[in-house]
């Protein structure tokens, strides 16, 4: 039977049943507000029809309540928009919860990008050896980070996992129930998470997704590509950010560091706890149960604490041997069984993921000349006295032959302290769970060499002494730090002691950029094009240097954040481009959107694995021809003009800070760090942390990050008869179509009718609609340069889950911009606290939740 086009698929087995459950939903009475269920369809329609008329939130909002409910109070008015809230929280929920429970069968698992297209592709076109070959040397890595984009519960989570697996099974019985469950459930935070809570709740994952859908990934290459041989190569690994993330977090402590990698060792031993006693019921044979209750014995011990004297080596020789026995004496009877278990051990070790620690240069600086001037005053001679009076130079020289130790009892400033104790804590964590248990660490707002070498040198003198087992990553975020790079590198690859480390490392380099930080400096094209520059310029003087580059991207879930549709970027690199490994930080709801289920894990995760190897396998040359590199240079540049006098704008603070929901991130208490780096009290453009920038653009509906300038730049050259040039571009790179094609996203998820009442704003009117005629530029021409007759035209199916997600919302939005235009005439009116301010702001703040969730990705 032909499979049905996915947008069917997609009506047939999400809206379909969504509209069904909904339905239900909205009958279960477990409020105090009578009706709730049966007003909210009404609102929503008021909503619809009155944006379509040009009205604005306040005056939707006093109209619903004038037609159907005018007799409520304005308390029992207010109460019931909070219930409205609650409800579209929920119903956000429940649409994910049916999307998840049909994604194998909306997307096909067998299609393009998948593993079993991969191979039969390459065995069809007699690249099977190829495929091999490249498998035994390339990796995929996912970094969970802790960054705050995910605003539901554990407790949520759970149901949406157990509403997951009642929509598969079309349990009416279990689904209403949980339907009820969920309404008297709360989805906020009293209190803010620890960084511990925050690792404990992404391990939930390691535990229940990742260690199944890694195992099945690799148990299929294993048995599909290699023919059941042994691959040294592990292919695929995770990343770990909570619990060693310092970077502007100040709760993230040595200890901490410690018990977040203790966490990860004992989840893993409890993993393989739970395999082996499976595997206990069935190895009886003589001469293997024996041996495998022993090993059962021992990881018990490690779960309750108890003394063991089992080692990585010995469980997975003795494993090894337990399969040969089962082999050669029982008709390898479970004999995959076994295997898959010798896999997930070969994967995930005793420390299940790599934990990075991550700190910003500046502190390190700080931390660095608080350690110099401690050790001088103390009469060492680690540091030549007049230290401080020397050039960059000279410091890079001392600094790369620098031996000696530090005593941290010496150090009196608490901040220094911590810092040396997490370097101290990365060589215990080692020393216990095994060298890739912590073995990276990232030095954000990475500038010059001196950064990388104050690194070097610390890590050296307070735990390495020996031998620095430890891979440090320089990340460049700014435009103008992405033009250096290749620089800072060429000087740290030409320097005797650097080099040598390398050298024991692998000679491979980390090098991390930054996508959110980059588009929030430079705008959407200019910061996507800078890092494809700088990524061809650092592999071009890594390969000068005999060094392989590990490129380590730091994306977010919006495109706007070098989210979207990332598998296209990876697929879209030409031989310019190092791509031995695809690194990427996932976080918050893309974890649980990309990742969630065990089938969203496996499909996701084999699409990133394709798209790294599509490049070695393909003989289409994908490097970019010198005309489209010419344009695609004017387009960023003429983008980042229009991006840079938009930041420069007088109202473009102010408008972020009195008209969008920023300032309300830190009210939620969805993440441990603070919402801006510096200490300053005012609102300061670089001290703006990049989740809350966009994500307030998002929550406004107006999404600038994801598009602002490219209308501008594809403008000028339709205004100088060069359009086809622009359009040829589209048509011949891989990479830019997939830039384009993920700020359609941004402008589908766009609604200026929202906000259209500031347009008549005094104060912020001009501002308005700066942005806006820059939003009809841009979708304008975006379809021209396509030929689309409508955003995301070439995604159905995607664009039917945005239009449902966005419909959900709808009132929540208007709730929203209705409760900070209260604010806004409170304000006015020199009302800045008191009861009545402070119910409307937290109107706004709880209106965030369902907003950023319904977005999957944040815009």
């Amino acid at each position: 039977m032909s499979t049905q086009p996915k947008l069917i698929r997609f009506n047939q087995n999400v809206l379909s049943k969504y509209q069904i459950y909904n339905s239900i939903f909205m009958t279960l009475p477990f409020d105090t507000i009578t009706k709730t269920g049966a007003l909210l369809p009404l609102f929503h329609e008021t909503c619809k029809k009155g944006f379509e008329a040009g009205e604005n939130p306040t005056t939707i909002v006093n109209d619903f309540f004038k037609k159907y409910q005018a007799r409520r109070s304005e308390k029992s008015q207010i109460d019931l928009l909070f219930r409205f809230i609650q409800y579209i929280e929920r119903q956000v929920v429940l649409f994910d919860a049916i999307e998840d429970a049909a994604f194998p069968v909306v997307n096909n698992m067998d299609g393009i990008g998948t593993l079993r297209s991969l191979k039969e592709s390459a065995s069809a076109e007699n690249k099977l050896a190829t495929l091999q070959k490249y498998l035994q040397k390339f990796k995929v890595r996912i970094v969970l980070t802790a960054h705050p984009t995910q605003f539901y519960p554990g407790s949520v989570l759970g149901i949406i996992t157990d509403l997951t697996e009642a929509v598969k099974e079309n349990d009416l019985l279990k689904i209403n129930d949980l339907l009820a469950q969920l309404g008297k459930t709360p989805f906020f935070k009293h209190e803010k998470p620890t960084p511990y809570d925050e690792a404990v709740s992404l391990i939930w994952y390691l535990e229940n997704v990742f260690y199944k859908s890694f195992g099945m990934i690799y148990d299929y290459i294993q048995q599909n590509i290699f023919d059941g041989k042994h691959i040294d190569n592990n292919i695929i690994n995770i990343g770990f950010w909570p619990g060693g993330d310092r970077d502007g977090n100040p709760f993230v402590t040595p200890e901490i560091t410690l018990k977040v990698a203790d966490r990860l060792h004992r989840t893993v031993i409890k993993n393989y706890h739970r395999d082996i006693r499976m595997l206990r019921r069935k190895l009886t044979f003589q001469g293997v149960e024996d041996r495998i209750v022993a090993i059962e014995r021992e990881l018990y011990k490690i779960i309750t604490n108890k003394k063991s004297k089992l080692t990585i080596d010995f469980f997975k020789n003795e494993l090894t041997e337990i399969k040969g026995l089962i082999i050669a004496k029982h008709q390898s009877l479970y004999v995959d069984e076994v295997n898959s278990l010798l896999n997930k051990i070969h994967l995930f070790g005793f420390h299940f993921a790599n934990l990075d620690i991550r700190q910003d240069s500046r502190k390190h600086a700080q931390f660095f000349d608080d350690m110099v001037n401690v050790l001088i005053k103390s009469g060492s001679k680690i540091f030549p006295k007049n230290y401080h009076e020397l050039s960059e130079k000279e410091h890079i020289q001392i600094l790369s032959k620098v031996e000696g130790s530090v005593d941290l009892s010496l150090i009196k400033d608490e901040e220094t302290l911590k810092a040396l104790q997490t370097m101290r804590a990365i060589k215990t964590i080692q020393d216990n769970n095994g060298e890739l248990a912590a073995n990276r660490y990232i030095i954000s707002n990475n500038q010059t060499t001196l950064h990388v070498m104050q690194l070097f040198a610390m890590l050296k003198l307070v735990a390495f002494h020996d031998k620095l087992t430890v891979d440090i990553g320089p990340l460049f975020e700014t435009i103008t730090d992405l033009e250096n790079a290749p620089a800072v590198m060429g000087q740290l690859y030409a320097n005797p002691e650097y080099a040598t480390h390398l050298k024991s490392r692998g000679n491979k380099q980390t090098i991390m950029l930054g996508f959110s930080d980059g588009t929030k400096d430079g705008g959407y094209l200019m910061a996507n094009w800078a890092i494809y520059k700088a990524k061809e310029n650092l592999t071009t003087v890594s390969r000068q240097h005999g060094i392989t580059v590990i490129f380590f991207d730091g994306r977010g879930g919006p495109p706007a954040r070098g989210g979207g549709k990332t598998h296209n970027f990876y697929a879209s690199l030409g031989p310019t481009i190092e791509d031995d490994e695809v690194q990427l930080t996932v976080q918050g709801q893309t974890i649980s959107s990309n990742f969630g289920t065990l089938e969203s894990s496996q499909y996701n995760l084999e699409q990133l694995i394709s798209s790294g190897i599509y490049n070695s396998l393909s003989d289409k040359d994908l490097r970019m021809h010198p005309d489209n590199r010419s344009v695609m240079d004017d387009l960023s540049k003429l983008s980042y003009e229009a991006y840079k006098n938009f930041k420069a704008h007088p109202k473009f603070i102010p408008y972020l800070e009195h008209m969008s929901t920023l300032k309300y991130y830190a009210k939620t208490n969805i993440g441990s760090r603070p919402s801006k780096r510096g200490k300053a009290e005012g609102l300061v453009f670089e001290d703006l942390r990049a989740i809350p920038f966009v994500g307030s653009w998002s929550q406004l509906k107006q999404n600038v990050p994801g598009f602002f300038g490219v209308g501008t730049a594809l403008k000028h050259y339709e205004d100088t008869n060069q359009f086809d040039k622009a359009q040829l571009l589209f048509q011949t790179s891989d990479f830019f179509k997939t830039l384009i094609e993920n700020s359609m996203m941004s402008l589908s998820k766009s609604f200026f009718d929202l906000t259209k009442y500031m347009s008549e704003d005094p104060e912020y009117g001009g501002f308005w609609n700066v942005i806006y005629n820059e939003y009809q530029t841009s979708k304008r021409l975006l379809l021209k340069l396509t030929d689309y007759k409508e955003l995301m035209e070439e995604e159905p199916a995607g664009k039917a889950s945005i239009a449902v997600r966005e419909s959900i919302v709808l009132p929540l939005l208007t709730i929203q911009q209705y409760a900070l235009k209260k604010i806004q005439e409170l304000e006015k009116n020199g009302i800045t606290s008191g009861e009545e301010i402070e119910i409307y702001q937290k109107m706004v703040t709880r209106s965030l939740f369902g907003n950023i969730n319904a977005s999957r990705n944040s815009a």
